[in-house]
């Protein structure tokens, strides 16, 4: 039985810490979808096609990894996809209370749909898009946390940042 996984996120913009989990994650599943969430109410930096092009090029070396933009209900979009897996990433126990309402609801809409959740490395659990971006902004290094396309992409989102 082949089993496809649902790594959902706004990825705004995708990071290292993202990478290394969708590598983890295509180890244990068939296929894994990296499920870019529209998210009109976070005012992401980048549009939904940027984000999706910028995981693309993070993940090409994965080959039962694929990208796809959504918007929605992301139950709705796991059973179009019929998935029967949604990851996702705990970085702190803060994380976990959110995650758990998320889990439950995304169960009560699709019963079938089960919540898998993976921890990152110790040196990723820090990274958030949200720092990332104000990292960028703020020139800062952020070359650590992202791989070359988003470094170049952030730069040029923010190119009258302070050096």
């Amino acid at each position: 039985m082949s089993v496809k996984a649902i790594y959902p996120g706004t990825f705004d913009p995708i990071t290292l810490g993202h990478v290394h989990v969708i590598e983890r994650a295509s180890l244990l599943f068939d296929h894994l979808v990296v499920a870019v969430a529209e998210s009109p109410n976070k005012k992401p930096l980048f549009d939904l096609q940027a984000r999706v092009e910028l995981a693309e090029n993070a993940v090409q070396h994965l080959d039962n990894v694929s990208i796809m933009g959504f918007s929605g209900l992301l139950a709705k979009f796991a059973r179009q996809q019929q998935a029967k897996v949604l990851l996702r990433g705990l970085r702190a126990v803060a994380d976990f209370e959110y995650e758990l309402q998320l889990a439950n609801m995304n169960r009560a809409l699709e019963p079938e749909l089960d919540s898998l959740f993976l921890t990152p490395v110790e040196h990723f659990s820090y990274i958030s898009s949200t720092l990332v971006r104000e990292v960028a902004r703020l020139g800062g290094d952020i070359t650590p946390f992202v791989t070359p396309n988003v470094a170049a992409a952030l730069k040029q989102a923010y190119p009258n940042a302070e050096s």
